[in-house]
């Protein structure tokens, strides 16, 4: 069997350095070990999100029921904004791709055209994101907490009743109520005077509590309305940490990635590219900003979905 001899010269050209790995550029190298790292961290916030969740799988709020707010619709509509929001961004992927491909061609107008259409795409991401924050701190329908438990205000159905209609009556309440802030004696005394009302878990398959029960309860009970770091209407204080943590989180990637692109776009209007004539800076870009989108596709979800 013949062996290969390898020369001084070649053993030089392998070992002694300027190969790229794969054709891929030192920048898209380290780009990538970046994004390794970073799938490695949501891998781990995810992971949290669903032990938590696991653990208290009895009392955690239902996605579907908390993220139900589209702007200028009067009711419910499930998730349908946050679906929205994920086809936005995905779009934006896709114009990130279409504006690769013509770096690829130096068509540098058709560059700066899906660029922009990218950077649009993200901060539309992003003010929809800031809009469901709102929402979500503000609070909907309201709760009441006995000790560290949140409980909701239900009929005899099982129905939930927000404590405007609790406090006015359901045919008094009219939409935008839940903003009003109820102190806990007008919360006690409506439930009382309300023989039909009962207490209820959060949760898919929440318990609700007999009257005498929910009566003893509703006497110890304090108001909860909105969301934020030490009290949550919609159920477990940890649901409304994780969210502000990993939305947010993933927020200011996406944030930062907007910023980017601002930078990259005025240097294709600037001509940069063209003079160094290779759009290598965009594709680098883009290997972040798809990280962004599948990141987003994971948490939507585990999150929201799961």
């Amino acid at each position: 069997m013949a062996t290969q001899t390898i020369t001084s010269e070649q053993n030089k050209n392998v070992w002694g350095g300027g190969n790229e790995p794969f054709g891929a550029s030192y920048g898209k190298l380290m780009m990538w070990f970046f994004l390794l790292s970073d799938a490695l961290t949501f891998s781990g916030f995810l992971t949290a999100y669903g032990l938590i969740r696991f653990r208290f799988s009895d009392v955690w709020p239902v996605p579907e029921s908390v993220f139900t707010h589209f702007p200028g619709l009067e009711g419910d509509h499930p998730l349908l904004y946050v679906a929205l929001m994920t086809f936005i961004l995905i779009m934006s992927s896709v114009t990130m791709v279409l504006a690769v491909n013509a770096g690829h061609h130096m068509k540098k107008d058709k560059v700066t055209l899906w660029l922009l259409l990218t950077i649009v795409g993200g901060f539309i991401f992003l003010g929809s994101q800031a809009w469901e924050w709102y929402h979500f701190i503000k609070g909907e329908h309201g709760s009441v907490k006995v000790e560290n438990h949140v409980y909701y205000i239900a009929d005899e159905n099982g129905h939930r009743v927000s404590l405007a209609q609790l406090v006015h009556g359901i045919e008094h309440a009219h939409h935008g109520d839940h903003h009003e802030k109820f102190t806990d004696s007008q919360v006690i005394s409506a439930f009382l005077a309300n023989k039909d009302m009962r207490l209820k878990d959060p949760g898919k398959v929440g318990k609700t509590y007999s009257r005498s029960e929910s009566e003893s309860l509703i006497k110890k009970s304090s108001v909860v309305q909105g969301a934020n770091l030490k009290e949550n209407e919609y159920g477990h204080t940890l649901f409304a940490n994780f969210f502000f943590f990993i939305t947010g989180f993933h927020g200011f990637h996406v944030f930062s990635g907007v910023v980017i692109n601002i930078v990259i776009f005025a240097n294709v209007l600037l001509g940069t590219y063209e003079r160094r004539g290779h759009y290598e800076m965009v594709e680098k870009v883009g290997l972040y900003w798809h990280f962004v989108d599948l990141v987003w596709v994971f948490v939507f979800t585990f999150f929201y979905l799961v």
